[in-house]
């Protein structure tokens, strides 16, 4: 039955026709404007970002931001986020983190509102599908919960929208990644085992994006792809063994383009700070390529 599941195929984005782009951003860890976490500026570098999507991806349909907006619930930080989206040309949507308040957030986004159980979760209609932003925070502690209201909130979406391609966003994954220091604050896991028999059932899932991990990483749980990616501010150190202390690190900071078309996705990453030189390899013509390199 695992095999089964693992190979199942998704029908939803071969019958549509779907092609949008949509920009993935995650752990943004603002602050009081001036201050610095880790000796970098989370406010410097979401700008550096909201630039180069304004930049090279003005023709995205949506972004979104998977959480840990500020990294200490000030509220000047979130009145710094709200100066920053305001720049940013294209639309966007955001879900809370274990550093964020949900209350300081619903004070500073009237757009926001709670679900019928008292959760920031909300179903967006999209050019791709339905998109549903999940709540996994758990008020004093770093650990994600997914509770019996959430799922039930869960349940409601899945079925009211069976018959469209609906795609997760979520801060913590709902499972281990093998970093034993942030495996302790995904999830709960019996939370993670009842999220994960309730989405099993729905072959409709296209793909789960998350945050949390501040980590490059991709793969497949349940059948259904995931994805996330490094902070816009500071990096969790890729350590096997670190069990005690979250091993950080300042690789650079990225964000993510998503395609999504009729019959596959596709996830690019982008360290938009690179400063690296940038140069032509050459032709990919055969016979082009020959001639340059004769």
């Amino acid at each position: 039955m695992r095999i089964r599941r693992f190979l199942r195929v998704r029908p939803f984005l071969l019958k549509n026709e779907i092609t949008m782009k949509l920009i993935h951003l995650t752990d943004t860890h603002l602050v009081t404007p001036g201050e610095t976490i880790y000796g970098l500026d989370p406010l410097f570098r979401l700008n550096s970002a909201i630039d180069s999507i304004n930049e090279f991806h003005s023709d995205a349909d949506l972004c979104v931001i998977t959480g840990d907006l500020a990294h200490t619930a000030q509220p000047k930080a979130y009145m710094a986020l709200k100066g920053v989206l305001n720049r940013l040309t294209i639309p966007c949507r955001f879900i809370m983190g274990n550093h964020d308040d949900r209350q300081l957030l619903l004070d500073h986004f009237s757009d926001l509102s709670l679900d019928d159980y008292g959760f920031l979760q909300t179903a967006c209609k999209t050019s791709a599908g339905i998109f549903l932003l999940l709540d996994t925070v758990k008020t004093g502690t770093h650990q994600g919960a997914y509770c019996s209201k959430r799922q039930t909130w869960l349940k409601e979406q899945l079925n009211l929208y069976k018959d469209e391609p609906v795609y997760l966003f979520a801060h913590h994954p709902p499972f281990d990644v093998g970093i034993p220091a942030m495996d302790a604050i995904s999830i709960d896991k019996k939370n993670a085992k009842d999220l994960a028999e309730i989405c099993k059932h729905y072959s409709n899932i296209q793909h789960l994006f998350f945050g949390h991990l501040h980590r490059p990483l991709s793969g497949n749980w349940m059948g259904i792809s995931f994805s996330t990616l490094r902070s816009t501010n500071h990096q969790v150190w890729l350590d096997f063994n670190a069990t005690e202390q979250i091993p950080g690190s300042q690789e650079p900071p990225a964000y993510a383009i998503a395609l999504i078309e009729e019959d596959q996705l596709v996830v690019h990453t982008h360290d938009f700070m690179d400063s690296s030189p940038k140069y032509n390899l050459g032709s990919w013509n055969w016979d082009a390529w020959h001639s340059d390199n004769a």
